[in-house]
């Protein structure tokens, strides 16, 4: 990649067309994610590649309102779209040596993430 920003372009394109590959290309190994909202976190890209194709079943979308970046980090505003709901999320981002190493998501309130999911988190 040649940019933090054009690093995050790239996650949530490869998000948005569920390119699992492509996506998990974007991640260092030992890339940590964190929901604070839900409580939940994934260590590891192989645990985080899978967390993104098997815990977000449906028919989703999203799109990128605003990216925010500097060398290490960046910041995104997406707008997802989910059944019959619209709602903003907030995702920041650590990136070093053109990978990202961190990412935080936050979404407008706390929820209990969905059960089928709880094999591939463990809660914080």
């Amino acid at each position: 990649m040649t940019s933090s920003r054009a690093l995050v372009s790239a996650y949530w394109a490869a998000a948005e067309a569920r390119d699992w590959e492509a996506f998990g290309r974007l991640l260092a190994d030992s890339v940590v994610y964190e929901a604070p909202m839900s409580r939940e976190r994934v260590d590891g890209k192989a645990a985080y590649v899978r967390f993104n194709a098997e815990g977000f079943p449906g028919d989703w979308h999203l799109s990128v309102m605003r990216i925010v970046a500097d060398e290490g980090t960046a910041a995104s505003w997406i707008r997802m779209a989910d059944a019959d709901d619209v709602y903003p999320g907030l995702t920041f981002f650590e990136i070093a040596d053109g990978l990202i190493t961190g990412i935080t998501d936050f979404w407008p309130q706390r929820y209990e993430p969905p059960a089928s999911r709880a094999h591939l988190t463990e809660r914080i």
